[in-house]
């Protein structure tokens, strides 16, 4: 699943997940705020991590970063 389109835009699904990262949350607490499958989420928030989109507040809470808000709002 990419997070983002070919033409560097977020897909639907980043977009959820970031919005539903806000706050610092873990990947069930994203899942349940989006409707989206756990696996899925997981998968997401690995991807946006690396673009640094999101970052790691510990062992399992995550947290959009600006660059994400930038995204988001782009």
């Amino acid at each position: 699943m990419a997070c983002i389109d070919a033409d560097g835009n977020l897909t639907r699904t980043a977009e959820l997940i970031l919005l539903a990262l806000r706050t610092p949350a873990g990947a069930e607490a994203a899942a349940a705020g989006t409707d989206l499958p756990l696996f899925r989420v997981r998968a997401a928030l690995r991807e946006l991590e690396r673009g640094g989109l999101l970052t790691a507040l510990g062992d399992q809470l995550f947290q959009i970063t600006a660059r994400g808000i930038r995204k988001l709002e782009g």
